[in-house]
């Protein structure tokens, strides 16, 4: 993985967790995540004017990526409706990269690179880590969103796997990504005016520029993993992407006044060792 590869996934790293600060701000979970969703999509429809179609290679990868990014987004807000972000988020994204890694070896046949996959694997125990030290030094967890939390992870590795043999079927990752979200994003829309229905209109005035923020970043972040991905191994990228849950431990400490214990703060330690050898590999 080159220097330029390495820095930019860890750019949407950052923005992947700034976006989902944002749904955390807001006064509904599932209006923050299918308003981003939706605005996304708007932004992603102007582009498709500027790109090409997707080939048609990429045409299946790009249907079941639809379904489970919709699915994504519906269990990830049900998460952030009764959990802290500090608690769901590194739920949600660290068991993601282990079966990214296992679905790309059986289904791609795509093996990384020993310390590359060693880093990766240390960068997850991390992330795993900070998901148990959340439970035990936030408000206690309720089953219910572990089991949301669980499910959103599954969806973040199935997207993660289908939309990286997308972008390599494609040869084209930026028109794929646009097509994906604007794609996704008009799914989302009819999602939400089908739950709030004569309200929608309102309710998107009121909260459209948090939405065409976090929607951007969310556009921007992706789509940044989507271009790795079709680069190097699908299960580093995963892998490196999930240090995003670091960015959001500094956001909900500082941000949203989430509390911080040694062991999340010892998890840290470990994800950076897990990027410096991923690096390495």
């Amino acid at each position: 993985m080159t220097t330029f590869l390495f820095l930019s996934v860890l750019a949407a790293a950052l923005l992947h967790a700034g976006w989902n600060a944002l749904v955390k701000f807001g006064p509904d979970r599932f209006l923050g995540v299918a308003l981003m969703a939706f605005l996304s999509g708007i932004i992603s429809t102007v582009g498709l004017f500027f790109v090409e179609l997707p080939a048609l290679g990429a045409l299946p990868w790009l249907a079941l990526s639809m379904l489970f990014h919709t699915g994504y987004c519906l269990f990830l807000s049900r998460a952030y409706a009764s959990g802290d972000l500090g608690q769901v988020y590194p739920i949600a994204r660290g068991s993601a990269p282990l079966l990214a890694a296992l679905l790309s070896w059986l289904i791609l046949k795509e093996v990384p690179p020993l310390l590359g996959m060693l880093g990766a694997m240390i960068l997850v125990s991390g992330v795993l880590l900070m998901a148990v030290s959340g439970r035990k030094t936030a408000s206690a967890m309720s089953r219910t969103t572990l089991v949301y939390a669980l499910i959103t992870a599954m969806f973040t590795a199935c997207y993660t796997l289908s939309d990286g043999a997308g972008s390599r079927a494609s040869l084209h990752p930026i028109s794929y990504t646009l097509w994906l979200f604007s794609i996704n994003g008009w799914i989302m829309g009819m999602i939400l005016y089908w739950k709030y229905k004569s309200s929608s209109w309102r309710l998107i005035k009121a909260h459209w520029q948090p939405g065409v923020i976090g929607g951007t970043m969310s556009l921007i972040s992706y789509g940044i993993a989507i271009w790795a991905m079709s680069k190097a191994p699908i299960a580093l990228v995963a892998a490196l992407r999930e240090t995003s849950v670091l960015f959001a431990m500094v956001i909900s400490v500082y941000l949203l006044k989430e509390p911080l214990g040694k062991m999340r703060a010892l998890s840290g330690l470990v994800i950076v060792a897990g990027v410096m050898i991923t690096r390495l590999g």
